[in-house]
């Protein structure tokens, strides 16, 4: 297994359901790295082979596997690990994985060339709109009919719904691996210190900005790579403040429905926050592991919106003693459509196999091994997150309170859970970034916000070139 290093100079995590899938230009970035798969060049990877119940995808022998992992708050390693396992399983095979954060820069000219990689988690800020490459990928539903290393079918081993976030048009284009609860997380050993509770509603979080500037720290704080995490928040306040209604305008672009009642109330709360001055300044111009360092390590602000990445991503900059936890998106009022306790949580870090792969079958057996009992407990207790594989997170949550955290938030919840993928699918991360850090920096009004996210929806909308996929 070799594993290629590339210097990192950008962000390093902007991961999941919400915070990727960013369409960018192509580039000629990867010029250099769409050579290095030449070594997967070979008759056999292409011929495939014999398919039985340890090789159910047929993959040939040894034959080379090219995976391209997005570098972010998990890291690469717990791939390694898997291809570990599947070259000790296949003798002979080779499986290299390659770092990067730059997905759309680096591997769109290859999908352009007809020279993709045989496994791709297409994750992060600049990861690629799943609308603009969807006919070149597989359906992966075969990976799901198919056993794991332990003899049983991978899609009975699964907590259900995991196929949704990466079905689109009916195909299931992607498996999100990592099961993620979007939450505001929180030191549970500073709020015991000062008798503080979390915040149900937006007018609890305006008062406990409050009670924190009178400890001279701040409510919130965020990084300029990072800014849409607060859209992440807003969007979840606002579909349980209204329901399936305000989801469904998102999801399906429709005029005006950032302009929706429960949305503006939300982005009016947050206003009042930031207008307060309870939000740090500067994020606009600081890079987000830097910010969520002085959230993690120097408690300069009370709260933070992430995924529940945030923890390892974060457990070489935190406190000692820090006792990280989460609880739900605020909602406006108490008698919002949802109930507090309702989460936004979803599979996240979407694994794709692209079909002009030089190895599909390799793609498919590595997505396999990851999907093993083995691998699966690896990723959780390495990086304090379950994967969409069930039961291989002990009740201690492997000492994590975070861990514990989120189970107990899933637990709440019961069948209260949401997601949504329009970000993901029409890739306007890059474009919403901009617009959030001007907002989150006080230099523009919840009008001008409402503004700005309407006619990034609207150009897509109207573009005829862009397919649309209606969401119900």
């Amino acid at each position: 297994m070799t594993i290629d290093k590339k210097t990192i100079d950008r962000r390093t995590l902007l991961r999941g359901a919400l915070a990727a899938a960013a369409v960018v230009p192509f580039s000629s970035a990867l010029a250099a790295c769409a050579g290095s798969n030449s070594d997967n060049d070979d008759d056999n990877a292409s011929k495939g082979g014999e398919k039985s119940a340890d090789n159910p995808f047929g993959m040939a022998a040894d034959s080379t596997t090219d995976a391209v992992i997005f570098d972010g708050g998990y890291g690469t390693d717990y791939v390694a690990f898997a291809a570990t396992i599947m070259q000790k399983n296949h003798e002979g095979s080779t499986v290299k994985v390659s770092p990067t954060t730059e997905i759309s820069q680096e591997l769109q000219p290859r999908f352009v060339a007809g020279d993709p990689p045989d496994l791709i988690d297409n994750s992060g800020e600049n990861s690629i709109g799943f609308s603009t490459i969807l006919d070149q990928v597989e359906d992966l539903s075969d990976v799901l009919d198919a056993n794991n290393l332990e003899g049983t079918k991978i899609r009975d081993t699964l907590f259900g719904g995991v196929e949704a976030p990466g079905t689109f048009d009916g195909k299931l284009a992607a498996l999100n691996y990592v099961m993620t609860v979007y939450a505001v997380w929180y030191s549970a050993s500073l709020f015991e210190e000062n008798g503080w509770t979390p915040p149900k509603t937006w007018d609890e979080a305006l008062d406990l900005g409050a009670k924190a500037k009178a400890k001279g720290k701040y409510l919130f704080l965020w990084g300029k790579e990072a800014a849409t995490y607060y859209q992440t928040l807003a969007i979840g306040s606002a579909i349980k403040q209204g329901g399936d209604e305000v989801r469904l305008a998102l999801e399906n672009l429709e005029a005006n429905c950032w302009s929706m009642e429960p949305v503006q109330a939300v982005f009016e709360g947050m206003g009042k926050i930031i207008d307060a001055g309870y939000v740090k300044p500067g994020g606009a111009g600081t890079q987000f592991t830097a910010a969520q360092a002085q959230w993690s390590n120097n408690q300069d602000a009370l709260l933070y919106p992430s995924g529940s990445w945030i923890e390892n991503e974060m457990k070489d900059q935190t406190k000692a003693g820090f006792e990280m936890k989460g609880f739900p998106e605020m909602t406006v009022t108490a008698d919002s459509a949802m109930p507090y306790t309702a989460l936004h949580s979803a599979a996240g870090e979407p694994f794709m196999i692209p079909s002009q792969g030089k190895n599909v079958p390799g793609g498919k057996e590595l997505l396999r091994t990851m999907l093993s009992k083995e691998a699966a407990t690896n990723f959780a207790k390495t990086k304090l997150a379950p994967t969409i594989v069930k039961d291989t997170v002990p009740a201690d949550g492997f000492g994590s309170t975070a861990l514990v955290s989120q189970s107990e938030m899933l637990t709440a919840a019961g069948t209260d859970v949401f997601t949504w993928s329009f970000v993901d699918l029409y890739g306007t991360n890059v474009d919403q970034l901009v617009v959030w850090n001007s907002f989150l920096a006080g230099k523009s009004s919840v009008k001008e916000l409402t503004t700005r996210l309407q006619d990034i929806t609207d150009k897509i909308r109207e573009d005829d070139s862009i397919k649309k996929i209606p969401v119900t």
